[in-house]
């Protein structure tokens, strides 16, 4: 397939456009099909079907679970799984978790907006034009009869807008914070829209004459028919105060930090969301960093916080630490929060629990409603970019947690022991391991990091997980066994006719829909990964002897 010549010659039909987007976009261009021959796209409609939904948020449903129950992709078809066309993304950092309905992919494109592409083709129907890095999931809702598509821009806040034709329907900020970075994707309960924050000193630490710090995290809560905030609490209460000067006479501040960097879980039985926290980014260390909370949903009144890791502060300056930056906690920590999304399951007995993967390599279980700690398993050595970084899946029929470990290492800052990155299936009831997948590096020939940093998914008796080193592969759910490969370091034709490549496979990771997977390759974003810009869509081939 990819030595097939792809051209797509794309006009813009009349109509109408509207403020912020280029609606109604049709093309004559070429796309692969699932066996891998060419066919004109022909005129495409630019309204998409909604008769269904493949995925809730960014764990599928509300539970995060990050199980796909509506695929038909399985061990026995999954080697016939073929590339049916790629989509060439304007960004090789790509932060966007694609919303998949019967006809339609809608996906965030960043520096240049949301496109809702044809599901069989990929061609485009319209482009929402947004300049700034969309980066969560696409959430589908409701205003009265008004279908709305949210999403968060990292920098600028929560934006909703029509599902039929991209038009601006609201922004929706954090007015009670500076700083605010909305990285987590929210999570849509009825006409509530919650949404995580954290907050952008981490980085603005960087520059020493930057009084660090004085800004948390935090999780709001907003009404979907206005964006109109029905509630926010902090992750830290106390106002940041200043404390000492720094050796360049800079005033610093404290306590700061714990950010919330990904999407909450919801347990609708307690009406509770779970979610964790980062590190502190300056002293004096609170009691709610690198901690799971768990928050009424209504209200925003906190239940219980569990704190795994005390006194773990840290920012980007310490990254630095050999120039002896002044905005480098001291004592440093070691930069082991919670930045993937917690879950809430199901063991086969019926137990339900609060799992939370860390930085540290550490995966534990809570009781999700006192907030005890049920167990805890280390998997690796961690580190500021090890561990667990951006999300984990279970099968609850399986019983089975499934725990990516990165096991990064960051040049000048040492984890102790030896990295043992992979993918671990632990026992969702006792934390037993199970199995351990893990491979030959491809890495000390190239430019590259192996380890498992991006979030995986599971579905029928399959595990989806994408490396570092670019390549994406399905394993067998009960035992680990490889069954699928695919190398993504190449370049693809792209049905919309730009240079496009793929590369490192890290933060959302894959989607599964039907007899389809879609994956974005390339993420460049910490150093030795390759950047990329390929959305990938594969599609299970017909056997022709059934």
């Amino acid at each position: 397939m990819s030595r097939l010549r792809m051209t797509c010659s794309m006009v813009a039909a009349g109509g109408r456009r509207k403020a912020g987007i280029i609606a109604m976009t049709v093309g004559f261009c070429a796309a692969f099909s699932a066996r891998g021959a060419v066919a004109e796209c022909g005129i495409v409609d630019p309204l998409p079907g909604f008769g269904s939904s493949y995925a809730g948020g960014w764990g599928i449903a509300q539970r995060n679970t990050r199980y796909q129950p509506r695929s038909t992709i399985d061990s026995g078809n999954v080697a016939r799984l073929s590339l049916k066309w790629a989509y060439g993304l304007a960004s090789t950092t790509p932060r966007s978790y694609p919303l998949v309905t019967e006809d339609t992919i809608f996906v965030g494109d960043g520096g240049r907006g949301l496109v809702a592409l044809e599901r069989e083709t990929g061609c485009e129907r319209w482009v929402y034009k947004h300049e700034g890095l969309i980066s969560s999931t696409i959430l589908q809702g409701w205003i009265g009869e008004r279908r709305i598509l949210i999403f968060n821009d990292r920098n600028d806040g929560m934006f909703a807008i029509d599902a039929n034709d991209g038009e601006f329907v609201w922004r929706a900020t954090v007015e009670d914070e500076p700083a605010p970075w909305y990285s987590g994707s929210p999570l849509l309960l009825g006409d509530t829209v919650i949404l995580p924050v954290s907050s952008q000193e981490v980085g603005y630490a960087v520059n020493p004459f930057y009084g660090c710090c004085t800004t948390s995290g935090g999780m709001a809560a907003f009404d979907i028919n206005t964006g109109a905030k029905l509630w926010y609490i902090p992750t830290i209460e106390a106002v940041a105060q200043p404390t000492e000067r720094h050796w360049l006479f800079v005033q610093e501040y404290g306590p700061s930090g714990a950010p919330v960097w990904a999407a909450p879980s919801y347990d609708a039985k307690r009406g509770l969301i779970f979610f964790g926290t980062g590190q502190n980014y300056s002293h004096p260390t609170t009691d709610t960093s690198d901690s799971i909370f768990a928050v009424d949903a209504k209200t925003g009144e906190v239940r219980w916080v569990r704190q795994f890791t005390a006194n773990d502060a840290y920012t980007a300056a310490c990254n630095l630490e050999a120039l002896n930056h002044p905005n480098c906690a001291d004592p440093t920590g070691l930069d082991v929060d919670f930045g993937a999304a917690t879950m809430f399951v199901r063991s086969k007995s019926g137990r339900e629990l609060v799992i939370a993967g860390q930085k540290s390599a550490d995966a534990h279980a809570m009781d999700p409603e006192t907030g005890e700690v049920v167990w805890t398993q280390k998997l690796g050595r961690g580190g500021i970019i090890g561990g667990v970084h951006w999300g984990m899946a279970a099968n609850e029929s399986l019983g089975l947690v499934y725990v990516p470990i990165s096991d990064k290492k960051i040049v000048g800052f040492p984890s102790p022991g030896e990295p043992t990155p992979g993918l671990y299936a632990l026992d969702i009831e006792t934390g037993e391991r199970r199995w351990k997948y893990s491979r030959d590096s491809r890495c000390p020939d190239l430019d590259c990091v192996f380890g498992f940093s991006a979030a995986i998914i599971a579905s029928n008796d399959i595990v989806v997980a994408g490396n570092m080193d670019g390549i994406l592969e399905v394993l067998a759910a009960e035992s680990g066994k490889l069954l699928w490969s695919h190398d993504s370091w190449r370049d693809y034709p792209s049905v919309n006719n730009v240079a496009t490549s793929g590369g490192a496979f890290d933060a959302h990771g894959a989607m599964i829909a039907d007899d389809l997977l879609l994956v974005t390759s390339g993420y460049r974003y910490v150093g030795q990964q390759r950047g990329g810009n390929a959305f990938l869509v594969f599609q299970v081939e017909v056997d022709d002897e059934q």
